[in-house]
This record gives C-alpha cells, sequence and structure tokens, in this order.
C-alpha cells in the first residue's frame, strides 16, 4: 500500500522510509515540506498523483505545520478517508489535540521505535483496507439499486417504459409545460386486431410482435427528451415535449412507416395483409385550468374514432381547438 511520508528533516525521513522499507512497505513517497506534499496529492499545482493509503506527517515544519496541512488535506472531499499519522516531538495534549481536530487518526513520538512504527502502520492500512472494501460494497449496493429501479420502470416484455414509469414521467412534463408554457403532444398507438393475430399464430409470435412495433416506435421517437411506454396489452403511448401538433402527427406518420416496414403477416386481418397500427395524437400547451388527463382522453379519443374510420391510419386532434381533427 502506498504510504506518504511528510517532513522537513532529512534524517526522520531516511529513518522512516529505511524502517518501513525493512517492515515490507515498498510504495513510498517522500515530501521534504508541507507544500511539496500538497503538491503531490495535486491540491497546489496542476499535477494530481494517485491517493496514498496512509499518510506519515511530521507536526513541526517551516512554513505550513503538521496541523495546518492536515486540514488542508481534509478539506478536500477525495482525501477524507485517507487516514494521517502525526509524527511528533510534542507530547503536549493541547497539540495532539488540535492534530486530531485536524483529522489526524493516531500520533507516533520521536524518536520513533520500529516496534511502535510497524504496530501503529498495520493497524491504521487494516483500517484504511476495511473501510475501502465497505466502501466498494456501498457502491455495488448502489449500482445494484440503479439497476432494479431502471428495470422497475421497464415493461418486461418490450423493454420500453411501464405505465408507471409514463405516469411520473408525464406528470414531471405537465409541469415542466406549465412553467415554461411550450406544448406537449401525446401520441395513443395500437395495433390493428391484435386478438385475431394472437389467436390466428399463438401468444409467443404475439410477443414477438409486440416487441418489434416497440422497436419500431422507438426507432421513430429519436430526441433524448420524447418518451415511449406499454400503456397496456397491444397499446402505446408517446409522449412529445416542446411539440406542436404538426411536429407530433410527424412522428405518428414516421411510426406507421417503420411498422409498415416491419411486414409482420397478419392474415385474418381486414385493414391490411401485416400489422398496422391505429393513431391517436393531441397537443396542448398546459394550462392549470385543465387537468392533465385531458390530453390522454383526447388521445384516446382520436384513436377510438380512428379505429372506427377503419384502423390503420392517424387521427389528430389538438386539445385547445378542434379543427386539425382531421385523420390522415
Amino acid at each position: 500500500m502506498k504510504i506518504l511520508i511528510v517532513d522537513d528533516s532529512d534524517t526522520s525521513r531516511m529513518l522512516l522510509e529505511t524502517m518501513l522499507r525493512n517492515a515490507g512497505y515498498d510504495d513510498l513517497i517522500m515530501a521534504c515540506c508541507a507544500r511539496e506534499a500538497l503538491t503531490i496529492l495535486g491540491i497546489e499545482g496542476d499535477d494530481e498523483t494517485s491517493e496514498p493509503d496512509l499518510i506519515l506527517m511530521d507536526i513541526v515544519m517551516p512554513d505550513l505545520s503538521g496541523i495546518e496541512t492536515t486540514m488542508l488535506i481534509k478539506s478536500e472531499e477525495r482525501f477524507k478517508d485517507i487516514p494521517v499519522i502525526m509524527v511528533t516531538v510534542k507530547e503536549s495534549e493541547n497539540s495532539l489535540e488540535e492534530a486530531f481536530e485536524a483529522g489526524a487518526i493516531d500520533f507516533i513520538n520521536k524518536p520513533v521505535t520500529k516496534t511502535e512504527l510497524g504496530a501503529r502502520v498495520r493497524s491504521v492500512l487494516k483500517l484504511k483496507k476495511e473501510t475501502d472494501r465497505r466502501k466498494a460494497r456501498e457502491r455495488e449496493l448502489e449500482e445494484l439499486t440503479r439497476k432494479l429501479e431502471k428495470l422497475s420502470n421497464l415493461d418486461g416484455l418490450t423493454g420500453v417504459a411501464n405505465r408507471r414509469s409514463f405516469d411520473d414521467f408525464f406528470e414531471e412534463e405537465w409541469l415542466r409545460g406549465l412553467r415554461s408554457q411550450t406544448p406537449i403532444s401525446l401520441l395513443m398507438i395500437d395495433i390493428d386486431h391484435f386478438k385475431l393475430f394472437n389467436d390466428t399464430y399463438g401468444h409467443m409470435q404475439g410477443d414477438v410482435c409486440l416487441k418489434r412495433v416497440a422497436g419500431a416506435i422507438n426507432k421513430a421517437i429519436k430526441r433524448p427528451g420524447d418518451f415511449v411506454a406499454r400503456y397496456g396489452g397491444e397499446e402505446f403511448v408517446a409522449i412529445l415535449p416542446d411539440t406542436s401538433l404538426e411536429g407530433a402527427c410527424h412522428i405518428a406518420d414516421l411510426i406507421m412507416d417503420y411498422v409498415e416496414e416491419l411486414k409482420i403477416e397478419h392474415e385474418k386481418s381486414t385493414t391490411n395483409d401485416f400489422i398496422t397500427v391505429s393513431i391517436g395524437v393531441s397537443s396542448i400547451t398546459p394550462h392549470r385550468s385543465i387537468s392533465r388527463d385531458t390530453l390522454i382522453n383526447t388521445a384516446d379519443s382520436a384513436l377510438y374514432r380512428a379505429k372506427e374510420a377503419g384502423r390503420g391510419r392517424i387521427l389528430c386532434e389538438n386539445v385547445a381547438s378542434d379543427t386539425n381533427n382531421t385523420p390522415s
């Protein structure tokens, strides 16, 4: 493990180095003063070395004392867990109290003996290893928690977001739209005659169909801020922040094209020989007098009428105005 020795005395540094090397510690860094130590650690200057596992710090040094230097080191977040052992000829309680308040973990009196140095260094490095292992486990747990949280927000079959994730995202974007007074559009997308498809080809092929359609929708929804979720069964929903009705209808056209390109055979469909989708599109600039459910209900109503009109088509409707209620 790496040990940094900070002492303005050449004799003291050499003695500490010799004792530690004889005890089997080979990765040693020497600093003849506080400023050199701060430079080695990257606190001063432009260069930054790897972190030591332990610092042996002389208390009495010119320019900056060991206590002042320790306070500077401990003020850096990356060095908060690096143990510092004070090496001093001072034995007064005030000096030791100041050293511990500065962040030191232990002290050794000069003249240093091999036995005391070895025992204290071994003890502190053992504690450091245990601290490092604990932090590593905590990081692993945090990463696992993030992965589980991400999985809990995904639909297990299609890999897009699930209904719960949609509800959370929609609420956030609605509030953002209220603050910025920018439009938000929503697409309700339904696979046409999907029950017939399942009855004809089986549920395994139905699952494959859902995955491929979800991929086609994702292909059309390209902006990082846009959002796709499985709404339920064979129905998907897309949220397009900062998007007008015209822009949302363009995205709906892309989805229709990409689904058509899949060429998923559906011989029992009354709409086409291949899988198609119907899409209801709605758009609004959020207002406090309007519930966000209005946007969902309008898109759902547009989807229903698109299906009633023969399926395999898009119907767009602006919540604020019915003048855009035109099928395409």
